[in-house]
């Protein structure tokens, strides 16, 4: 009996070991998606990443290639967790897929809130490429908000991406027609304007695309127009189901892009 307490004492003392040697940067934990989607062999893995709370895929027939995607406001990585995906990585060498966490509306720039732009160049793709073991190319792309700052961040650092992509990008061609919190005040807005900054992605690979009845089809058409690029012009609103409707598009886009 006594060999048996000692047996059990020293596993505790492991487990406790283990758990106070973690760190918020390389908690890392590996889930199934929800039940009524078949993930076609890939890992969903969850990890948290300086507090927040990240999510990645990790296709069966994986590639080198590493695709960073931004959300929208009001959503979360989850929000691009969907049947299209998983089909749409099934393919052979596939790319790794983060999805980051910009919190409600960071609109993913360096801001009052955080260094949201900074911690997607400097921490976030950094932690991704060693975590995932991804080597060379990057692109990014996201959606709304999201697409707002793919393109946003692409412009800080062009050469760092194979392809940037914006899908239904929240755009504004000046302060005053803004959503309320995108920025924080007109100052923020010229600073971070993507219009402004169009000339630092015209060597990029550049998509565009938008829904016929969504409000921000006009400035996604001015920005395809300064960076020369065609705007994707499809039926349909600003929603999740435009969205998944044209996701194997968006990754055959990447892939294609970065080969």
């Amino acid at each position: 009996m006594w060999r048996l307490a000692i047996l059990a004492a020293g596993v505790a003392l492991a487990a406790a070991g283990c758990g106070s040697s973690s760190s918020n940067s390389s908690t890392e934990t590996t889930e199934a998606a929800p039940k009524s989607m078949d993930t076609k062999g890939a890992r969903v893995v969850h990890y948290t990443l300086d507090g927040r709370d990240e999510v990645a895929v990790v296709p069966k027939k994986r590639g080198q290639l590493l695709l960073v995607l931004l959300h929208g406001r009001g959503a979360g990585p989850q929000q691009f967790i969907s049947d299209p995906l998983f089909v749409g990585l099934a393919q052979q060498g596939a790319p790794v897929v983060v999805m980051l966490n910009g919190g409600d509306h960071s609109y993913w720039h360096d801001r009052g809130s955080g260094k949201w732009a900074s911690m997607v160049l400097n921490r976030a793709i950094p932690d991704a490429q060693r975590r995932f073991h991804t080597k060379g190319k990057v692109a990014i792309g996201g959606i709304s908000m999201g697409g707002y700052g793919a393109l946003h961040i692409a412009s800080l650092r062009p050469k760092a991406f194979c392809a940037v992509g914006g899908h239904s990008a929240a755009l504004w061609r000046n302060f005053k027609a803004t959503a309320g919190g995108a920025f924080d005040n007109g100052d923020d807005y010229r600073k971070n304007n993507v219009f402004t900054a169009a000339s630092k992605l015209k060597k990029t690979n550049v998509w565009l695309d938008v829904g016929e009845e969504d409000s921000f089809k006009d400035a996604d058409s001015e920005l395809a127009r300064k960076l020369s690029v065609p705007l994707h012009l499809y039926p349909g609103g600003h929603d999740r189901a435009y969205w998944n409707g044209h996701m194997q598009l968006y990754l055959g886009f990447y892939e294609r892009a970065c080969a």
